[in-house]
C-alpha cells in the first residue's frame, strides 16, 4: 500500500468512493442506543411523522460517513486525528434500503507551525445516495503526517 502524506493531497482534488447499503434493522440499533426518537425506532410512529417513515438518525448518517472514509481515504499510518468539524447538515433524510456513498473535495492544507510532522487540511463531504441526492454535508478539518517535517 502506497501511504498518503501530506505533501501527497493537492486542494481542488475531488474524490468520489464509498458504497454503504442502509438497513432498517442498523437505523434502529443505533437509533435505540444513540437517538431514540420515534421516527428513528418505531415504524409506525415514524409513518405518522413529518418523515412518512422509518429514517436514520442524522448522528448516525455522520457515523456511516465515517466509516466510509477510513474504508476509502484515511491512511491508518498517516493519519493525526481531526480538530474538529465547521459544519455539519442533514439535508434529505436516509431511510432503509438506501445505499450511500461520497464525494470529497479538499480545499485547502497548509503545515503546522506548531507540529512540523504534521499538515492540517480542509475538506468539504457530501454524502449522497443512491439517486445522487445529497443527504448530508460536511466542511471539517484534518491532520496528516508530512513526508518530509519541517521546521518550527
Amino acid at each position: 500500500m502506497t501511504h498518503r502524506y501530506f505533501e501527497d493531497v493537492e486542494p481542488g482534488t475531488v474524490e468520489e468512493f464509498g458504497s454503504y447499503e442502509v438497513t432498517e434493522a442498523e437505523i434502529v440499533e443505533f437509533a435505540e442506543r444513540y437517538d431514540p426518537q420515534p421516527f428513528h425506532v418505531d415504524r409506525e410512529a415514524a409513518e405518522e411523522s413529518i418523515f412518512g417513515g422509518l429514517i436514520a438518525s442524522g448522528w448516525h448518517t455522520a457515523a456511516m460517513t465515517m466509516r466510509m472514509l477510513v474504508d476509502n481515504v484515511i491512511d491508518p499510518e498517516t493519519t493525526m486525528g481531526s480538530p474538529g468539524v465547521e459544519e455539519l447538515r442533514w439535508r434529505v433524510p436516509v431511510r432503509p434500503g438506501d445505499v450511500l456513498s461520497v464525494r470529497q473535495e479538499l480545499l485547502e492544507k497548509r503545515p503546522l507551525e506548531s507540529r512540523p510532522e504534521a499538515g492540517l487540511f480542509r475538506y468539504r463531504s457530501e454524502t449522497l445516495n443512491q439517486d445522487d441526492e445529497v443527504v448530508m454535508t460536511l466542511v471539517g478539518a484534518g491532520m496528516i503526517a508530512r513526508r518530509e517535517p519541517g521546521e518550527g
